[in-house]
């Protein structure tokens, strides 16, 4: 079968290797889709701390069971599967208390373990996530980062009757504002610089979009939140001028969830933090029943993920997707590879 490995900084190379075989306790997966993320940019060119080269990438994917190996129950051949892409140790404190997710040993297929670019793949059956069976291989490759944004809503407990902020309306930021407004938030506001994205957000159903760098936030907050202003704040950025304004903007006692990767330390005004009686919170990847909120929010159709679909390129153009991207920067949501 055939494998692509990012061999290098901007170097793809496709190699033939033997296909997997399903040990006991996994399944083959018969690779469909896989959504190319900021992450995988940022390992493309060689910019990411946590990633290094030589590395099969692809821990957005979707595809179908092919195999099924011993001592597997409940999944069977032709299932449309997703995958929570996360390798924990289960021994360490957090895995005892069900929060594997922050794993002292945790590591990610397509990030510091082998992942999906390839035409199939063998993991353990418990990171398997069944699909609905209309569910598209697209839905189900973005069920990944619609369970990032089911987390970190998730860590502001619940939010029905919230006024929420996102800041960000890039795929996550998008994602997390319409997981909110699913789940019952009274009204989300997204922010943004790119009126591209800010208008992929209102054809999401996404209800205020506020591009500010040419209008203030603080004045659209009171217009559309009243004085009050936002409940709760999700930052989805992951720069210092945002979590900044987030700091600025928060009503006291309110909560920020820090959504976004900081590439740069930032500067934070801990001194307004700590007058406001601010909690800022942390958020890292999902947990299995994020995984179950995603699809339910997906398939009942309370997430728009179409509007988010930008393009897709074949399984031997992998590098072609990354310069695609790179040229389109500002108008690319979600690009695809297709196997």
């Amino acid at each position: 079968m055939l494998q692509a490995v990012l061999q290098m900084p901007e170097k793809v190379i496709f190699r033939e290797i033997k296909r997997p075989v399903s040990a006991p306790g996994q399944v083959l997966i018969k690779v469909e889709r896989i959504g190319i993320c900021g992450s995988d940019i940022h390992a493309y060119y060689g910019k990411h701390p946590y990633i290094k080269c030589p590395i099969v990438q692809g821990h957005e994917f979707s595809g179908f069971i092919a195999e099924v190996g011993e001592r597997v129950e409940g999944l069977a051949p032709g299932d449309n599967v997703t995958v929570m892409p996360q390798l924990v140790c289960g021994q360490c404190y957090s895995c005892k208390h069900g929060n594997y997710h922050i794993c002292n040993e945790l590591k990610v297929i397509g990030c510091q373990a082998e992942g999906a670019a390839q035409e199939y793949i063998a993991v353990d059956a418990k990171l398997v996530v069944r699909l609905p069976e209309n569910m598209s291989h697209e839905e189900g490759a973005m069920v990944e980062p619609v369970a990032v944004g089911a987390h970190a809503v998730g860590r502001l407990g619940n939010v029905e009757g919230l006024n929420v902020l996102v800041f960000g309306a890039g795929p996550i930021g998008n994602l997390t504002a319409q997981v909110a407004k699913g789940l019952g938030a009274k009204s989300v506001m997204i922010t943004d610089v790119s009126d591209y994205r800010l208008q992929v957000a209102k054809d999401c159903g996404i209800a205020y979009a506020v591009n500010t760098s040419s209008e203030e936030l603080i004045q659209a907050l009171d217009k559309a939140f009243g004085p009050d202003r936002a409940d709760a704040i999700l930052e989805c950025v992951g720069v210092q001028e945002t979590i900044g304004q987030a700091i600025g903007v928060a009503r006291k006692g309110s909560d920020i969830v820090v959504v976004g990767v900081f590439a740069e330390k930032p500067s934070v005004d801990i001194g307004l933090v700590q007058d406001k009686e601010l909690r800022l919170i942390g958020t890292l990847m999902y947990r299995e029943e994020d995984y179950r909120v995603a699809v339910d929010l997906i398939r009942a159709g309370q997430v728009n993920l179409k509007p988010l679909m930008s393009k897709h390129f074949p399984f031997k153009e992998y590098p072609q997707a990354y310069k695609f991207i790179e040229q389109n920067r500002e108008r690319t949501m979600k690009v695809f590879i297709d196997l």
